[in-house]
Formats: structure tokens, sequence, C-alpha cells
């Protein structure tokens, strides 16, 4: 350990770019084992570590860093997947930037450990080398239905299995996984480890219930009577509207709707053939990490051009600087401080977006700088297609109000914080419909609680 003076940060190896945007494959290459074990042997093993408490789930990062030093992989394994319940996907998807390597101590001046992959490394190694989370079976009387599929719902599951719990999982959609399967791109997360995860649960006795959408498919009542406990996670997935004249125009698409399709197109489901963008000019509105996806998908799909508007400048981007450099290099264009003033028509179909120039001004009372128009720096960004990419609203089923459960003005439903327990006795919730659209690792830490409080609920 503590090598960082002899071995320096490392990023994982990405794919040639004229390979990668000719397929849907995740660009990143695994660590190999010594790369893993060299950047393990950076760590300087802090008496408090920062990188530990940076992490939404407290993840035994220094800890599983020394295992995979010493070439325990086992020991590795066992400690990454006890505080996570997917540990090989948040080595993919989060954040590390903004968590736990922006946190490590050598982030000054050393370059931070390159946690994010051997998180990865770890499981991949583990399950290459026959390794498995343990569950005990339905070891109790007690069961507990969740609504919803996605991170918060998965990891809800996997704490009440590892307790002996019954799940019952309901999913609207077709395939589990919620936003990891139609909402973040195969090239970021390939859909077998999604896949891998959820026969695991089954594997370990959750039902899956898919196809079924609870309020319209199914009661909620119903599902109420045959269980002792519920959680809900189902997520926020209403787009924001920007109101926008021509906004309503039949080839400006949300964003979700078209991630969705060309991941059933990817499944090869039945998908609309509307979202084939070949040749054509894509316009995405929107600087977060969901643009950046819409801007790589279109990419990939043979667009002529993809272009993305946003108001701020690249350092107030709040998308991952990883995802936005991959698209600088994928061949994306970046039109910063450029906000969208209308989008214009021609026989009632979007031709271009008119758009201002911006400067950013004085802060406001959250410290963000405002954003102030330039005056006679309108212009025009041609656009075959546009996509809105603005984020996400929770949506409010009639079956919270009819049985008592409360939510805030935003729509988002009110938990204890403490429990996750909502106003209604034996009902959780967690994940985006209560936090508004945030982390897929936040979601996955209210799930993991909201599991713990059911558990001490139902077995005391």
């Amino acid at each position: 350990m503590r090598e960082f003076l002899s071995v320096e940060r490392i990023e994982p190896s990405k794919r040639l770019v004229v390979e990668r945007v000719k397929d849907f494959g995740e660009i990143y290459e695994l660590f190999s084992k010594n790369d893993a074990v060299s950047q393990s042997d950076r760590c300087i093993q802090c008496g408090d570590p920062f990188c530990l408490n940076k992490c939404p789930l407290h993840n035994y990062i220094p800890q599983w860093l020394k295992a995979v030093s010493e070439k325990d992989m086992e020991f590795a394994f066992k400690l990454s997947n006890e505080p996570s319940p997917f540990p090989e996907v948040m080595g993919r998807v989060c954040p590390h930037d903004r968590l736990c390597e922006g946190d490590c101590t050598l982030n000054d001046g050393h370059g931070a450990i390159t946690i994010g992959s051997v998180e990865t490394h770890i499981t991949e190694e583990g399950f290459k080398a026959g390794l498995e989370p343990e569950f005990p079976g339905i070891t109790t009387d007690k069961k507990v239905a969740v609504i919803g599929s996605g991170p918060a719902g998965l990891s809800a599951a996997t704490y009440l299995l590892r307790s002996g719990i019954a799940v019952t999982m309901y999913e609207r959609s077709d395939r589990a996984g919620g936003l990891l399967t139609y909402g973040i791109p195969n090239f970021k997360l390939d859909k077998k480890i999604v896949e891998r995860r959820v026969e695991l649960l089954k594997k370990a006795g959750m039902e899956l219930v898919v196809d079924c959408e609870v309020g319209k498919d199914i009661d909620f009542e119903d599902i109420a009577k045959e269980h002792d406990a519920m959680f809900i996670g189902i997520g926020a997935t209403k787009p924001k509207s920007a109101s926008l004249n021509g906004e309503q125009a039949p080839n400006v698409y949300n964003a979700m709707e078209y991630l969705t399709s060309i991941q059933r197109k990817n499944f090869k489901a039945d998908y609309d053939k509307k979202f084939d963008f070949k040749d054509l000019d894509v316009v995405v509105i929107g600087g977060g990490d969901t643009a950046m996806d819409c801007l790589r998908t279109a990419k990939r799909e043979g667009a002529k051009s993809v272009t993305c508007l946003y108001r701020r400048d690249e350092k107030n981007m709040p998308g991952s600087k990883k995802e936005y450099k991959n698209a600088i290099e994928e061949g994306v264009e970046f039109n910063f401080l450029t906000s969208p003033k209308e989008i214009i028509l021609e026989d009632g179909k979007a031709i271009a977006v008119e758009a201002v120039k911006m400067n950013l001004g004085a802060k406001d009372e959250s410290g963000r700088q405002k954003v102030e128009e330039q005056k006679g720096s309108e212009h025009r960004v041609n656009a075959d297609v546009v996509i809105m990419a603005l984020g996400f609203d929770t949506e409010v089923p009639s079956f919270l109000a009819e049985n008592g459960i409360e939510i805030n003005k935003w729509g988002e439903i009110i938990v204890d914080e403490d429990t996750h327990e909502t106003s209604t006795s034996g009902i959780y919730a967690g994940g985006d419909c209560y936090r508004g659209a945030d982390l897929v690792v936040t979601a996955t830490y209210d799930g993991r609680e909201a599991a713990r409080s059911i558990v001490k609920s139902l077995l005391k």
C-alpha cells in the first residue's frame, strides 16, 4: 500500500472512437488484475476515509482496496457486495469524480485512485471465479411487495431477500431494471449486467411480475392485502417541459421515449421507426447525463450532425465530465451559453431552433451565476429532429391519494427520513419518486435503508 509516489493514477482503456461509434458496446475495458492491484496499492488507508464518507452507500472502499492489494479477491468480493446490491453497476455509472474519487485524499496533487474501475473489477472477477452474493432462501413467513424494478426497487428486494423475506416485484415494462435497462444506454451499461442481477434475485426467491402496471393492471389494494409491507420505487419519469412555442411538433421528442425506443431496437424488439435518425440533423436541448446519452446514441444511430444546446457554460454543465469528454471525442458539437427561444415550424414540423446567446451574470442566493440574454444575438440552429432533455418530474399515480400516501407540492412522496415509511403505515418509498430525479446511487441507498426498516418492523 501507499505506492502513490511511484504509481500514477490510470484510467481504464477505452475502445477507439472509430470503432465504438459503430455499435452500442461498452466503451470502457475492464481493469486487468495488475492494474486493479497497482491502483489499490496507491491507497494510503486514511484514518478518516473521505471516499467512504462521500459515498452515499458508505462502501467499504479502503477495506476492499486493501484486499485487492493483497490479492484476496474473495474477501474483496464479499466486502464490496455487503453495503451495495450491485457494485459492478455502480462502478460503471456512478459519477465518481463528484463522489468517492472527488474526495480521495490523493486527488489533491497525486491523482485519485481509480476507485470505480477497481469496484467493477472486483465483482466481475468474482463472478468469473464462480462467486455469488449469499442469500439464505425464504426463511420467514413474511411477504413484501416492491412496486418498480429500478435501482431503488432492486436494492430493496436484495436486502429483503438477504433477510429471508419473500418479495414480489411489479414492473409495468416488459423487463426489469427501470432506468438501468431503458434509461442508460448499453455503451455505459451492458444490459446483461442488469439481467444477471435480476436472475440472482429470482434464484434467491423473488417473484417478478412484468407488463403489470399497479393501479391499472392490478389494484394497489389487492397487493396490499396479500403482503405484510410494500415498497414504492416508481422513479421520476415525467419529462420536464421548456414551454417553447413549437414544442408539440411531431418531430420534437422527449429524451426518455427516444432512449427507450432505441434500447428496444437493441433488444431486437418492436420499436417506433420514427426514432431512426440516420442522416438527420439532431439537436438536443439540455446539459445533463440524459442529454449526453441522447447525443451519443444519435451518433451511433448515424445522424448527419448532433448538436447540444446548453444555456450555461461547460463549467456549469450538470452532466458528468467523463460523459461530456466522451461525447466530444465521438463528434458531438456543443453550443454553450445558448438558450432556445422557440422551435421554428414548417408545415407543422420542426425545422430549426430559434436560440439566443447568453451571458453569465451575478450569483443568485444559491451561489450560482444567473444567465442573461445577449441583445441581438438571436440565431437559428437547423434541425430535422429536436430532443428535449431537461430532466424529469414525478408522476403521481391515483393509488397514492386513495391510500393516504401524502406527497409534497412537487408530487414527491413524503417519507420519514429515518425509516423511509410513508404517511401510511407499512408502506415505504424511496428513489426518485421521493427525492425527485437524482443519482442511481441515492436511489439504491433509499432502497437498502427502506428494506432494513421493513426487516426491523416485520421481524422484531
